[in-house]
């Protein structure tokens, strides 16, 4: 049997439906019964996706939440192409669930459009004041509330991060979501600004196909003494294959923001712990279906940052990891 089979076999079971669930049947269910909605950035095959529910689903059992038993989950895969997100987003809504959870700010926004009622709590989203979604981080004030991914300053540690393990890098092309996205400007004005404190020239590749992205590193790739700075962008996260396939082809150093690039083969990377994020969201949503109002529950930050390094990317690319920082990973990849 495949991975990907079984992953979908696992998610099937965790009440991942593809279809609306029979009125008749939530007619017959028990007292008690929940329903939440999840609406997912990544596709349903994705590993990261699976780590994700499946914190999720542990955080929710945790706090009593069993499902089958006392809630019913409904998953929908978006892996960020919008007109399925919309499409997505106006399912979930029609099924009248209790609480709807969204990974990212569009995914949020996209459920939002089609409710002012329906509790949301969004889990990974950079700039949910800038993007609309709450009022402020302390009031929400509206239907919404979740997690941040980041602050915009942790692009300067990409920056230094790509700098002490690559002393002689030049040149940095920075991977980003293209305008008008509020976290591709936020995050390219940050690592602009710490490049230059480094000497280090930076120029944006906009994501926004696989041809793309291969024409833009492969142009970069021509100079010498160049990196990569991948950003937290979510087409970044779906083809993340492809740009470590590129770093490693055209032997470019690259930082990265979240530790599955890691590894899957890229050098390094420096960024939240998201399936921690989608376990902490589960005691929102808890306290959603206890009662309690999203405009009365703050946004909260990220607590837990990882420092991960492949060795062996390392080496191939023929690059001596610093022993400071060796010593400062949560995790060497060897």
């Amino acid at each position: 049997m495949s991975a990907a089979i079984k992953r979908r076999e696992f998610i099937t079971l965790l009440g991942g439906a593809a279809a609306a669930w029979p009125l008749a049947a939530r007619a017959q269910q028990t007292g008690g019964m929940r329903r939440i909605g999840v609406l997912m950035n990544l596709a349903a095959d994705d590993p990261e996706a699976s780590a994700r529910v499946t914190a999720l689903a542990q955080g929710l059992q945790q706090l009593g939440w069993t499902v089958g038993h006392n809630v019913r989950m409904d998953y929908r895969w978006g892996a960020n192409d919008a007109d399925s997100r919309r499409r997505y987003a106006t399912e979930l809504v029609a099924l009248a669930p209790d609480v709807i959870l969204a990974s990212g700010a569009a995914a949020a926004a996209a459920v939002q459009q089609g409710t002012r009622t329906v509790p949301i709590v969004f889990v990974n989203a950079t700039d949910p004041v800038g993007a609309g979604l709450v009022n402020s981080l302390s009031q929400p004030g509206g239907n919404l509330t979740g997690f941040t991914y980041y602050e915009y300053g942790i692009g300067g540690k990409w920056v230094d991060l790509l700098k002490e393990t690559a002393p002689r890098l030049q040149r940095a092309a920075v991977v980003r979501d293209p305008p008008p996205s509020a976290t591709g400007i936020g995050q390219w004005a940050i690592i602009q600004e710490a490049a230059r404190s480094f000497g280090v020239e930076v120029s944006p590749v906009n994501v926004r196909d696989a041809d793309g992205i291969e024409r833009a590193v492969t142009t970069f790739a021509r100079s010498s003494n160049g990196g990569l700075i991948v950003t937290a962008s979510a087409l970044a996260a779906i083809h993340r294959k492809l740009i470590i396939a590129l770093a490693a082809r055209h032997r470019l150093p690259a930082v990265y923001p979240l530790r599955y690039f890691a590894t899957s083969g890229g050098l390094i990377s420096y960024g939240p712990d998201t399936t921690d994020h989608f376990r902490r969201a589960a005691g929102y949503v808890d306290r959603i279906l206890k009662g309690e109002k999203p405009a009365d529950l703050p946004v909260q930050a990220p607590t837990k940052y990882v420092l991960t390094i492949n060795l062996k990317t390392a080496k191939a690319l023929g690059i001596e990891v610093p022993p400071t920082l060796l010593a400062r990973a949560d995790e060497v990849i060897e």
